[in-house]
């Protein structure tokens, strides 16, 4: 059953270093596994060792680079947790986690802007429901908001039109894909193991010795793609958009399901990057599954605009052209899928109809700054965000965990919806799955009293 809980310069890094291919080595037993090297199972990893620095903990990542999916692909914004409903774990979550973000940063002198963000009604329409989000930030102690007028609007950004807005100057930017590289050097420094090419395909349940010179213990054997197996007391899975898949190998309900949404950006062109000085982003539209676009900064000096959402046809679908049989017809065969599609549909096509006509996407950008042109864009990055649906395509906006059945899945933990803004509350989503970790498994992690 699954269950629902409510610039500084940098410090050269060598990923050959952390990540090291053990096919040829004999593994020992490790106390944890974290199969998932993203960036919540790199935090994950790093939390379990600075809470029991005397466990074996390795993590095990399938692609030959860290952080190459969602990690790698997001916006690279550090969030403060205005969108979130006021008590949610989402809200609390988000607001430490942008603390602690930019904590981290400045202890491992991970280079970092805090270029603020301005949420923008353009039209008068939009400002009850600014307002109401505004409140909700109060609510949820977002540091520094307040709201602005239009003139002031132009003071911040000049090019931004803008009948009223959220000012948000804690905001910042970050390369998240570093910051989750230095998950994975502080976890080796700590005496943990960071794998990658390490696809894992299944689970087994051991009980006993595994061999002449270990004592008596359950294990579970971690089974990779054409590399020896991994032992391991207890698994926690992160696995992001393959995570429904991973939990089903202990047994887990098939729900909620994860369907690929891919997100295509625009990005300005150099020459006219000075027309954005910091994020902005539209007032929510709660008739709408997704944000809408919006305009990003980033620590290149470049600008990222956008995205749309659009369904990917494969799990790692960052092209139109990427196809994969078997998502596909999982994606075909789930009635959640059908559902959202039919009750969004128009948003949909328009979704897919900005994705293809850079026109349509600029005139969306328009209303927020006017002096952008279609000269002024070309194409850029795409990242598949990792959605988890219920049966009745509701998207699931809470943090869903899971164990599996039997002997099993008593020795396992899935995370299997660590929803956005996951990067922002890398660290403290890190915390409560293991907290959640010592109450589940209290023999093998002790809570220290």
């Amino acid at each position: 059953m699954w269950r629902s809980l409510n610039a500084i310069p940098l410090r050269k890094q060598s990923l050959s270093l952390l990540c090291r291919d053990a096919s040829t080595s004999s593994a020992p037993v490790y106390d944890v596994a974290v199969v998932g090297g993203g960036i919540v199972g790199l935090a994950t990893a790093r939390q379990l060792l600075l809470s029991h620095p005397e466990k074996k903990v390795i993590v095990l990542e399938k692609e030959n680079t860290l952080a190459m999916h969602q990690t790698g692909h997001n916006s690279g914004v550090i969030h403060t947790g205005v969108y979130y409903t006021p008590g949610s774990l989402k809200a609390k979550l988000c607001v430490a986690g942008a603390d602690l973000a930019y904590q981290y940063c400045e202890e491992e002198r991970i280079p970092y802007k805090r270029c603020g963000k301005l949420i923008v009604a353009v039209e008068q329409s939009e400002v009850p429901r600014l307002e109401a989000l505004y409140q909700r930030g109060l609510q949820n102690g977002v540091k520094d908001m307040r709201m602005i007028e239009g003139a002031e609007i132009q003071e911040i950004e000049p090019h931004c039109k803008g009948v009223k807005a959220i000012h948000c100057p804690y905001t910042g930017i970050v390369d998240w894909g570093q910051v989750a590289r230095s998950y994975a050097n502080n976890v080796e420094q700590r005496g943990g193991t960071v794998l990658i090419q390490h696809e894992v395909i299944d689970f087994s349940y051991h009980q006993g010795k595994l061999d002449s010179g270990s004592q008596p213990d359950t294990h579970v054997g971690v089974h990779c793609a054409q590399k020896d197996s991994i032992y391991a007391r207890r698994v926690i899975s992160c696995c992001g958009v393959y995570s429904d898949r991973i939990a089903g190998k202990s047994g887990c309900e098939r729900d909620p399901r994860i369907v690929p949404f891919r997100g295509e950006y625009l990005i300005l062109n150099q020459n006219r990057s000075s027309l954005i000085r910091g994020n902005i982003y539209p007032v929510p539209d709660p008739r709408f599954p997704f944000l809408g676009v919006h305009f990003t900064p980033r620590m290149d000096g470049s600008v990222w605009l956008g995205p749309n959402a659009v369904l990917a046809f494969a799990r790692e679908g960052y092209k139109l052209t990427d196809v994969n049989l078997r998502d596909v017809s999982e994606f075909a065969a789930f009635s959640g899928l059908r559902k959202l599609a039919l009750r969004h549909l128009t948003f949909g096509m328009g979704e897919m109809y900005r994705g293809i006509n850079i026109r349509a996407q600029v005139a969306q950008l328009r209303r927020y700054v006017p002096d952008i042109s279609v000269s002024d864009v070309t194409r850029g990055p795409t990242g598949v965000r990792a959605q988890a649906l219920d049966q009745a395509g509701n998207l699931v906006d809470d943090f869903v965990f899971d164990t599996g059945v039997g002997h099993l899945g008593s020795h396992m933990l899935h995370v299997r919806n660590a929803p956005s803004p996951g990067a922002t509350s890398s660290l403290s989503i890190a915390q409560m799955i293991v907290d959640k970790a010592e109450t589940q498994w209290p023999d093998t992690l002790a809570q220290k009293s």
